[in-house]
Formats: structure tokens, sequence, C-alpha cells
């Protein structure tokens, strides 16, 4: 039972946050982005606070050993920069510049505005659903001639 109330009160705490610093208005986001007109800079420092909340946590996760509610972490193989990671970060990357949504914004904002937003998160879980099925559809066929590390996709 603690591993989901953890799990539950982090979300809160995120979500609270986007609230906090505005990150579910995609002007706000949009304003960021738009380094070349009227730059809003302060998604940078919502960002620089994020970072310092994560190396805290890494490091007290670090010294402890082991995490809250039990377990090992997980081991995470390096495997570089490979055709799947900048394919997937550079649709995620148009798409932020485009809507001004990413998927943790876009679902928190659904609690203030869900007609607005249900296009968006629908088309985030279709494409979603459609990896998943292309990786599965992937593993499933015979090994074929492609570049290495398009072939160590996880």
């Amino acid at each position: 039972m603690r591993r989901p109330l953890i799990a539950f009160a982090a979300g809160l705490l995120f979500g609270g946050g986007l609230l906090l610093s505005d990150m579910v208005d995609p002007a706000k986001v949009l304003g960021f982005l738009n380094i070349a007109g009227h730059w809003d800079p302060s998604l940078a420092f919502v960002m620089a606070g994020g970072v310092l909340v994560a190396a805290a946590g890494f490091a007290y996760g670090r010294r402890r050993g082991r995490p809250l509610t039990g377990g090992s972490f997980p081991v995470l193989r390096r495997s570089g920069i490979t055709l799947r990671l900048a394919g997937g970060a550079a649709i995620f990357g148009i798409g932020w510049g485009v809507a001004g949504l990413c998927p943790g914004p876009a679902i928190t904002a659904l609690a203030l505005d869900p007609l607005a937003l249900w296009p968006f998160v629908i088309a985030m879980f279709a494409g979603i659903w459609i990896v998943r099925l292309l990786d599965a559809a992937r593993q499933s066929q015979p090994p074929t001639l492609s570049m290495p590390a398009v072939q160590n996709r996880r």
C-alpha cells in the first residue's frame, strides 16, 4: 500500500508544480520556445528548480542505497544515441513546439479545460498505442539487415 501512496503523492506534487508554474498554459510554453520574439524565460527557472529537486532526490537515493518503497534501483543500459531515441525526441519536440503541451501538463490541464485538451490527449495515447504495435510487430519478425543502433532499441 505504501508504493501507490508515494506514487500518488509524487503525482500530486508534480501536477501542483505544473499548475503553480503555469506550464499547463500552452501560451506560456510557446512564449519560452519563442526565442526570436517575445521570449519568456520563466520556464527556464521552473526547469532549473526541477533539476535541483531531482539532483537532491538522486543523491539521497544513492546514499540510501535502495528505493523508499523497497526493492532495488533498475540497472539502465547505456546504448548511445539510436535512431529511435533521436526520432522520438524530434517528434516530442515538434509536438511540444506546435501544441505548447507535453504529456504531463496536458494530463494535468485536463482538469481545467477537458474539452480543449481531449484531442491532444487522444492523439498522444494513439501515438503510444501505434509505437507499441510497431514494437510488437518488429519483435515477432525475424531479424533483418539494418543499422546496428536501430536494432538495440531497449
